[in-house]
């Protein structure tokens, strides 16, 4: 991890806090491995990030003085991304790059290539989610928590909720064989849509150019769900 994210339950006092999960002891102790004194890179969750000192380390847990965190995360992407909730395996990846590139607010589609059986997942579970978003936010030392929703209807989202995201917003639909390709370097506020492995179906396509969005392309070749998330906004902004 690139940083120690503290979470509001940490912070102890305004210049201390204190960790007690094995994930983050076990990190500080084997890949940082950590002693008394060292100046660490620390942020505190939806806050100001900085350097503190490790004040103390056991096998149940880390002090850090946090009086020094003055500085303001990176700015977040200019995007709201649907996507088209992947098989399992992919999601984690998918949540992990996008919250690093910086992506704020996520929205998970039902479509019709979406298995319904992965809405069962239990990688939706909230707690799990968090933990991916927690692992996003500290490989870019970043403090603020993305929010992710579900839209388990693909006809309500797209005819009642989508109208809604498009105002004052630019609607781009990443999809297989549309005419124009993915612009670079933008600086709208974006709605950008990506679809299930094997794509959108012509119907969906349609409802969501009917609604205000652009159909963009990546090229030729087809990717994999958490390969095209990480091209299209590496892409774009």
């Amino acid at each position: 991890m690139n940083l120690i994210l503290l979470a509001q339950d940490d912070i102890v006092t305004s210049t201390r806090a204190r960790v007690r999960d094995p994930r983050r002891l076990t990190h500080l102790r084997q890949v940082h491995r950590a002693k008394c004194g060292d100046i660490m890179t620390l942020g505190i969750e939806n806050g100001l990030l900085g350097r503190g000192e490790l004040l103390s380390l056991t096998d149940e847990e880390a002090c850090f003085d946090i009086s020094a965190l003055d500085q303001a995360p990176p700015a977040p992407l200019p995007v709201h991304l649907v996507l088209a909730l992947p098989r399992p395996r992919m999601l984690a990846r998918s949540i992990e790059h996008a919250t690093s590139l910086g992506v704020k607010r996520l929205t998970l589609l039902h479509s019709r290539r979406v298995e319904k059986s992965y809405w069962q997942s239990p990688e939706l579970d909230p707690a799990k989610i968090h933990q991916h978003l927690v692992l996003g936010l500290e490989q870019a030392r970043d403090t603020m928590m993305p929010t992710v929703e579900t839209a388990k209807g693909f006809r309500p989202f797209v005819e009642d909720d989508l109208p809604e995201l498009l105002k004052g917003r630019r609607g781009l639909l990443a999809h297989p064989g549309m005419p124009v390709a993915c612009p670079r370097g933008i600086d709208d506020e974006a709605v950008l849509l990506i679809g299930p492995e094997g794509g959108f179906i012509d119907w969906e396509v349609e409802k969501m150019l009917e609604a205000g969005c652009e159909g963009i392309h990546l090229g030729e070749r087809i990717l994999r769900v958490e390969t095209a998330v990480t091209a299209l906004l590496a892409r774009l902004f």
